[in-house]
């Protein structure tokens, strides 16, 4: 096996000392344009790579970043992920990946893990199940960045980048009753996270302005995902106060609830559904689904420049934001039908 070349060799070679070699792809000022020069010529011809770990451990920085989030899959996610690497990689980070699969469990050993990794900081989206939040106080402890995105807890006092999600279940129940929709029912997620909490917060907010019931058993509590909205779409459309339109925990809820529909001749926009986040395939699919825009990139992006500005202070929580951005609705075809006042 061929041996690793080292500082030792670009020296030798050029005759200089090891400090110097060593300067000189520092681009310490004190060594000259020529010298400098040679020793990278040296260090190409040699096929020389620094030893990163060493460097780090030198420093005590890895110029690494630990993104913790339930699932990649999820295209919200993924969006935001690749904009977290887009927003630092000019500051010479790159990120791991790590993913909790919604379990809290997998959500401690991620933040144990990437600490043991000597991360420069953490950014993560809490999982379902996630109610004590003391693996990542661990974080704030060490004195190393911590920012929450989308799913965070108010017992952590650090950096958030979140959406209004109160207004996003306002807008959502308030597009569908602008539309002619008057009974309305939410499927959403039986845990209790703050931003499902708000939209149903929301939800409730918009009935009571508009003079419409709020009926219990039109409220929907399981999990997210397209087995949960064929599940709560059934049981919706078997009650006896039958809705004329559902708002979907996530996109992934509403598809269920589509197929659900479609299954048994409602096929929306005869029954409305309207979902959260905005997924890639929501505009594909048949009908296309409206959706609340979470606007994810630019999630990603907030997140990597609160990151870099933490960094540059003594204490990193020395100044906490907390960016809230603004919902959007994007209509399609699942609630394009005007209905008579």
């Amino acid at each position: 096996m061929k041996k690793k070349t080292t500082i030792y060799d670009i020296a030798r070679e050029l005759n200089i000392t090891v400090s110097t070699v060593s300067r000189a792809l520092s681009d310490f000022p004190a060594i000259s344009d020529a010298t400098k020069k040679a020793v990278v010529e040296m260090a190409k011809k040699l096929n020389y790579s620094p030893n990163k770990l060493a460097s780090a451990l030198k420093s005590g920085k890895t110029h690494i970043i630990g993104v913790i989030v339930p699932s990649v899959q999820a295209h919200f996610f993924a969006s935001i992920i690749h904009c977290i690497e887009d927003g630092l990689k000019d500051s010479g980070y790159r990120v791991i990946i790590y993913q909790s699969n919604e379990s809290v469990e997998n959500e401690i050993n991620g933040v144990k893990t990437l600490l043991e990794a000597q991360v420069d900081g953490i950014m993560a989206s809490m999982s379902l199940e996630t109610q004590d939040v003391s693996h990542f106080a661990e974080i704030v402890k060490q004195n190393k960045p911590l920012i929450l995105f989308d799913r965070v807890h108010e017992d952590l006092i650090v950096p958030t980048v979140t959406l209004d999600d109160f207004k996003a279940g306002y807008m959502a129940t308030q597009h569908l009753i602008d539309r002619g929709y008057k009974k309305i029912a939410f499927i959403t997620t039986v845990h209790q996270i703050k931003i499902f909490n708000d939209r149903i917060k929301g939800y409730k907010a918009c009935l009571t302005e508009n003079n419409l019931p709020i009926l219990d058993d039109h409220i929907i509590f399981g999990g997210l995902s397209i087995k949960d909205g064929r599940f709560g779409a059934g049981r919706l459309m078997r009650s006896e106060n039958k809705p004329d339109a559902i708002v979907a925990g996530d996109d992934f809820t509403a598809l269920g609830v589509i197929k659900k529909l479609k299954e048994i001749d409602e096929t929306p926009p005869e029954i409305g559904v309207i979902g959260f986040a905005n997924e890639a395939f929501s505009a594909y699919i048949t009908p296309n689904l409206s959706t609340i825009d979470q606007h994810a990139p630019q999630i990603g992006k907030e997140c990597a420049e609160m990151f870099l500005k933490m960094i540059q202070q003594e204490n990193p929580y020395q100044n906490i934001e907390h960016i809230v951005l603004d919902p959007t609705v994007v209509e399609r075809q699942s609630t394009s039908k005007t209905l008579p006042g």
